[in-house]
C-alpha cells in the first residue's frame, strides 16, 4: 500500500528513517529480479544521546530537524556517490492508525465514497487532518445454512470484503516531503513501514506469519495473513532499553554496555555477566509477541506458521534460540536479501545487513 505515487523510474532509493539511523538502498530491476546497486546507512546521533532521545515519545529521528535529516541523506548519497533521485520512504507505524474492517461488497466507486465514513469510527483524527488509504484484502461468499427448499432467506447472502485502511497525518507526509525536497529527491511514494517490512521478506507467501521488528526505541509485533497485515501491536521496549538495563546493573556507561551487549548477547556462559540484566526484558517481549500471537488465532481460529525477526537485536549471540525458545514456535532471521541480485564481497556482513536494511530494501522494491 501506498500513500501516493508516481512513474515508474529505472532504479529507486529505498529511505528507512529510524529512531538512531537512516537507512538507504538502491536498486535496480533485471530480468524479473531486483539488484542492489548500492547501500548506506548514516548514524543521527551517539549511542549516549539515542538512548537518552529513547526515553521521548517520538524517538531520535523525530527531535532532530527536517533539515538535520536531509543533511544526513545527502551525506550517505555523497560518500555512496549515489546518482538515483527517486526515492520511496517509510513512515513509521507509530505514526500512523490502521486496522482491518469488514463491510458488504461494493462498486468500487461506492466504495471510495463508503470507507472515509467507516474510517471515522477508528481513525481518532478529523478526516480533513488525515490522508486516508484503502486496499481491499479478501473477498468473501457468505453462504446461509440450506435446510431444505431453497427460500428467499435460505438463499447465498452478498459477499463481504475485508478492506485494509491507513490513515495518517497529513502534517507527517508534508515532513517527509519536505525533507526530501531538501535532501535534493524527487519523492515518487510514501508508504508504511510495515507495508516495506512484509514485501522484503516474504515475497509471495500467504500463510499466517508473525515479524518481529525489534527497534531502537520499541519492539513492534505484526501479524501477516495472505500477504497483507492484519494486526500489529508496538511494544515500548527495545534495544536502547536493554542497554539501559545493563549499564544500570553492572554501573557501566551505556557505551560499554553496548559493546557487551554485542559481544555476548544472551549465551550461557559463567563469564556472561549481563545474562540476567537483559533476560527479564527479553521475557518480556516474548511475552508481548505471544500474546499478540494467541489474539489473532483466538479471533481467527487459524495458526501462526513461523515467526521472522529484524532489527537491532536479531543478530545479537544467542537472541534468535532464546526468543524462539520462550515463544515456542519456528524462528528465523528475516532474509530481504534472498530476493535480491547481490555486490561480490557482501556474504561475509549479510546476516548484519539483513537485521538493518530489512526496510529499506523493501521500500525500494515497491512497484509505482
Amino acid at each position: 500500500m501506498g500513500l501516493f505515487g508516481l512513474g515508474k523510474p529505472k532504479s529507486k532509493l529505498g529511505i528507512d528513517i529510524g529512531t538512531a539511523s537512516i537507512k538507504i538502498v538502491e536498486l535496480s530491476k533485471e530480468a524479473g529480479r531486483f539488484k542492489l546497486e548500492n547501500y548506506g546507512l548514516f548514524e543521527l546521533e551517539s549511542i549516549d544521546e539515542a538512548l537518552n532521545a529513547a526515553s521521548h515519545k517520538a524517538g531520535g529521528a523525530v527531535h532532530l530537524s527536517s533539515q538535520d535529516l536531509a543533511w544526513g541523506i545527502r551525506e550517505v548519497l555523497k560518500r555512496g556517490k549515489v546518482k538515483t533521485r527517486d526515492a520511496i520512504a517509510s513512515v513509521p507505524s507509530f505514526s500512523t492508525f490502521s486496522t482491518v474492517i469488514t463491510m458488504p461488497y461494493l462498486s468500487e466507486k461506492d466504495m471510495a465514497k463508503t470507507i472515509p465514513f467507516e474510517a471515522r469510527k477508528y481513525v481518532p483524527l478529523p478526516m480533513s487532518e488525515v490522508v486516508l488509504d484503502w486496499s481491499i484484502i479478501n473477498i468473501a461468499a457468505n453462504q446461509a445454512p440450506v435446510a431444505g427448499p431453497q427460500t428467499k432467506n435460505s438463499a447465498s447472502q452478498p459477499p463481504t470484503v475485508e478492506v485494509f485502511i491507513v490513515a495518517v497525518p497529513k502534517q507527517e507526509t508534508e515532513r517527509y516531503r519536505n525533507i526530501m525536497k531538501l535532501a535534493g529527491l524527487n519523492l515518487r511514494a510514501l508508504e508504511l513501514e510495515n507495508s516495506a517490512l512484509i514485501r522484503a521478506l516474504l515475497g509471495n507467501d500467504l500463510s499466517p506469519v508473525a515479524i518481529i521488528n525489534i527497534g531502537g526505541r520499541s519492539t513492534s509485533i505484526l501479524i501477516v495473513d495472505k500477504g497483507y497485515e492484519r494486526l500489529s501491536h508496538n511494544y515500548e521496549i527495545g534495544s536502547f532499553e536493554i542497554t539501559k538495563s545493563i549499564s544500570a546493573s553492572l554501573n557501566i556507561s551505556l557505551r560499554r554496555a553496548e559493546e557487551l551487549k554485542r559481544s555476548f548477547g544472551i549465551k550461557e556462559a559463567d563469564n556472561n555477566t549481563i545474562r540476567q540484566a537483559m533476560s527479564s526484558l527479553i521475557d518480556m517481549m516474548a511475552f508481548e509477541t505471544k500474546k499478540t500471537i494467541h489474539s489473532y488465532e483466538e479471533l481467527k481460529n487459524t495458526k501462526i506458521t513461523k515467526v521472522i525477526i529484524v532489527g537491532g537485536l536479531a543478530n545479537m549471540p544467542s537472541f534468535a534460540d532464546y526468543f524462539g525458545a520462550k515463544l515456542g514456535l519456528p524462528l528465523a532471521i528475516g532474509n530481504p536479501f534472498a530476493r535480491l541480485v547481490m555486490m561480490e564481497g557482501l556474504k561475509d556482513i549479510q546476516s548484519e545487513l539483513n537485521a538493518t536494511f530489512a526496510i529499506a530494501i523493501g521500500l525500494a522494491m515497491r512497484e509505482i
